[in-house]
């Protein structure tokens, strides 16, 4: 092998997100000379990003005065909203109050990967470098131990990793401070949480999958600003997770669901459940006769301000996203994803390393939006209505209880078979007798593959596979008899399959598949698998999502 390539900078940013680019953008407002390039995995800036999302425009306020003289492609003022509460498969009630945390008079319903792509250009007026379609697949440390930049991931290794005839190694990028911006689960971001105990003292984190779409509808039909969010069927009231539909202009809507991953019933099937959904009589009449767009799926960051792990390290600090930083109440992260890069600018601006970053954060707006909601979302682990109703309690005393509710690893939640089966279940199961599906499905997509297909999900399948599976005999042993391998149903786009053919019963991996969701990831319940990173360039490029 030769000598790599390096590039050296100031502050290198791993992931082109609102929170990197609002770190790049404020630290080249505040001190121009320093150099700072971004990296990013997708083939284009905002192609991988996917939210709700509904904004709170503040922070964008702060960062670019002037921003709504021209701003982004997709910015739809919120003109109302309405909270349901879905009863059952047939029946919808329509709450006369909307939870305070979801009043959005004054924000704006935005394509998250949008507003991405429109900064970008921002960022790079400002003299900052950004390089998409290049993976950060290591960390580089210095003789002291400290973080000193990014490994970016070769190109063109063939799946038995051999070189083929494209073959390019990666360069080195190595830098005074290394930001981690990656988003949820960002595989460097993991690495080096656990390789400092960053996570030491605080509770485990706990996630989301959520599943979205980007829906045409037929003329006439959308009401550009209205913002609905339901709670219930086709969750029971153990599982938490609802879904929201967002209307866009040119009538276009914006639909997703979104499951707690400490679910209990390893026969739940996220994506299914949220085709359902589709088909309740609420949201059917919207849908019905409309055509979809783009879909894909994305993990969310759900632990709060008990998760919280310590955003600093030698080297390097964590920001947005990759810091858990999403207030789950709100269902909102971009506000703390914009305030955090900026804070964490101004921080390295002014004391010239990540030391002191933990701190400044913890004593900042954005820690004390979290504590004020810690006991919001793990109030649900004893079910909806307790759930509901602890919510209110610490609505109307503003976070002020003298606890604070712990949090779980949503991979140690999954009940087993026995438990499992004996328990109502969250949703639709197609495949289980108890559980038959409770409305005909004829809205697409109408498998997994179909939505692959609208994810625009690309991956050279000569590549190595980067979904590791550290023990693919405990998948058909173990896991089939005590979870009947919740993998192949957790997953929204069928990467796992489990085959019985002539040579006996194996795991197979459709990594070609995979939108970066991490949910496997996160909910295998041996901790078996782990998601790296792809070739450069590889995944979802998602359409305004």
């Amino acid at each position: 092998m030769s000598e790599r390539d390096t590039m050296e900078y100031d502050v290198v940013v791993v992931g082109a997100g609102p929170a990197g680019l609002a770190f790049a953008i404020r630290l080249k407002q505040v001190k121009p000379e320093l150099s700072v390039c971004i990296i990013e995995k997708a083939s284009a800036v905002g192609a991988q990003i996917l939210s709700g999302a509904v904004i709170e425009p503040e922070p964008l306020n702060e960062l670019l005065p002037d921003w709504g003289n021209n701003p982004p492609p997709i910015c739809v003022p919120v003109t109302r909203d309405e909270f349901w509460f879905l009863r059952d498969a047939t029946h919808a009630t329509k709450s006369p109050l909307t939870p305070p945390q979801m009043h959005n008079h004054g924000n704006f319903i935005v394509s998250l990967g949008a507003l991405c792509a429109w900064l970008a250009p921002q960022a790079e007026a400002l003299g900052v470098e950004i390089y998409p379609g290049f993976a950060a697949a290591e960390t580089l440390f210095d003789a002291q131990g400290a973080v000193a930049g990014v490994r970016i991931g070769d190109m063109g290794v063939a799946r038995d990793g051999s070189h083929k005839s494209g073959y390019t190694q990666g360069i080195d990028i190595k830098a005074r401070t290394t930001v981690l911006a990656e988003g949820c689960r960002g595989s460097l971001s993991k690495q080096l949480i656990a390789r400092y105990r960053l996570d030491a003292g605080s509770d485990p984190q706990t996630y989301g999958i959520g599943i979205k779409e980007l829906w045409q509808l037929p003329a006439g039909r959308g009401e550009a600003g209205k913002v609905m969010h339901t709670l219930g069927w086709p969750l029971n009231n153990q599982t938490y997770g609802g879904s929201f539909a967002y209307h866009l202009d040119q009538d276009r809507l914006a639909i997703g669901f979104v499951a707690g991953l400490d679910y209990a019933d390893p026969l739940f099937r996220p994506w299914e459940a949220f085709q359902q959904l589709k088909h309740h009589p609420l949201l059917k009449s919207l849908l019905d006769g409309g055509s979809i767009i783009s879909a894909g799926a994305r993990a969310l960051i759900e632990g709060g301000w008990q998760s919280l792990p310590r955003v600093e390290m030698p080297g390097a600090l964590l920001i947005g996203d990759a810091a858990g930083l999403m207030n789950v109440p709100k269902i909102k992260g971009t506000h703390q994803a914009l305030r955090s890069g900026m804070l964490a600018a101004e921080h390295l601006a002014a004391h010239g390393s990540s030391t002191g970053w933990d701190a400044a954060l913890r004593g900042s707006r954005v820690a004390s939006e979290l504590r004020k909601v810690r006991n919001i979302r793990p109030g649900f682990h004893k079910g909806l209505w307790l759930g509901l109703a602890n919510a209110g309690w610490e609505t109307v005393t503003a976070g002020l209880s003298p606890w604070t509710l712990r949090n779980h690893a949503d991979w140690s939640s999954l009940h087993k078979l026995d438990a499992a089966l004996a328990a109502q279940q969250p949703g639709p199961n197609a495949t289980s007798p108890e559980q038959p599906p409770y409305l005909e499905r004829t809205l697409p997509p109408r498998d997994r593959l179909a939505g692959v297909y609208f994810a625009a999900t690309r991956h050279d399948e000569d590549q190595p596979i980067h979904l590791k599976v550290a023990d693919t005999d405990l998948c058909v042993t173990r896991c089939t008899v005590e979870y009947a391998n919740p993998c192949t149903r957790f997953c929204p786009v069928g990467v796992y399959e489990i085959i019985n053919d002539t040579s006996g019963k194996r795991l197979q991996i459709n990594a070609a598949n995979c939108v970066h969701c991490k949910t496997c990831d996160i909910k295998d319940p041996y901790e078996n698998i782990t998601w790296t990173t792809p070739e450069g360039g590889s995944g979802p490029n998602y359409q305004n999502l």
